[in-house]
This record gives structure tokens, C-alpha cells and sequence, in this order.
């Protein structure tokens, strides 16, 4: 038996390794693993594009509540001044609009749901907007309530 300079025989290290078993259970563990981390980082980036896209909404909304704000009352309640459609696009990356993601919305004033004598000073805006996550179709509705003797008479 020949010993070399560790104190190991030369029979117990050549037989120093892995095992096809061992090598295959532990390239799984590493596997699973890796696909668990770009599984998160796609979820992630997803989710992120979710709020993004609904943040956008949401200023889509509020900027369409606060133009009707500033109208007064006979612009408001003549027939085709406001719009009942539109469009408008975002790409946070590029300008283009080709690429962008596409909000479609409605915009309807009727007249408020109140029983009460001051109802026919009132109107009720409804805006809707329509877009899609990929193939997922997404929706916000926001309503608000319209005075005659509102912010107008503060202002001007």
C-alpha cells in the first residue's frame, strides 16, 4: 500500500467523488431553485407593470374629473361639449404610440339619483375606462356629483 504525502492511501482517493445520484439530486435542488428565483422575478415584474398600469388609471380619471371641474354649468349640460368618448395612450419607455398601452373610456353626465328639491341643480358623471393587461381586459369606474352653485361660484 503506497501512502502519499496527505496520509491518504492512493486506493481511498481515487474512490473521492460524487456519485451520478448525488450529481443529479443536487443539479435538482439547484434547478428547482433557479426556476423558484426567475419565477418571483416574473411575478415581480409583473405586478410592477400591474400598479404602473393602474396608477395610470388613475390619473387618467382624475385628470377627465377635474376638466369637468372646471367647467360651468351650461357647458356641462349642453349636449356634445363634453366628449362622451376618448382615448389616450402610455408607454412609460418610449413616446411612441404605436407601442403604448391603450385606455379607452366613456364619459357619461346624467342626471343625479336624489329625490330631493335641489335635484335638478345636480348632475352625476360616470367615467369608465377600458384597457388590457395582455389578455387580461382590466376596467375602472369612477362617479362623482355635479353642483350648479359648486366650486364655480367661488372662483369666478
Amino acid at each position: 500500500m503506497k501512502i502519499n504525502k496527505l496520509g491518504n492511501s492512493s486506493k481511498s482517493s481515487a474512490q473521492a467523488g460524487f456519485s451520478l445520484v448525488e450529481v443529479t439530486i443536487g443539479m435538482s435542488v439547484v434547478g428547482t431553485a433557479a426556476m423558484a428565483l426567475f419565477s418571483g422575478f416574473t411575478s415581480g415584474f409583473f405586478t410592477m407593470q400591474l400598479a404602473r398600469e393602474n396608477l395610470r388609471a388613475t390619473q387618467v380619471l382624475l385628470e377627465k374629473t377635474e376638466t369637468i371641474r372646471l367647467y360651468n354649468w351650461d357647458q356641462i349640460n349642453t349636449a356634445g361639449f363634453i366628449q362622451p368618448t376618448f382615448t389616450t395612450y402610455y408607454d412609460p419607455n418610449d413616446t411612441n404610440s404605436a407601442n403604448a398601452i391603450v385606455y379607452t373610456g366613456t364619459m357619461l353626465i346624467t342626471n343625479c339619483p336624489v329625490s330631493s328639491s335641489y335635484s335638478d341643480d345636480m348632475r352625476m358623471a360616470v367615467i369608465t375606462l377600458n384597457w388590457h393587461t395582455g389578455a387580461l381586459p382590466r376596467t375602472r369606474t369612477f362617479t362623482t356629483y355635479i353642483a350648479r352653485n359648486g366650486l364655480q361660484t367661488y372662483i369666478y
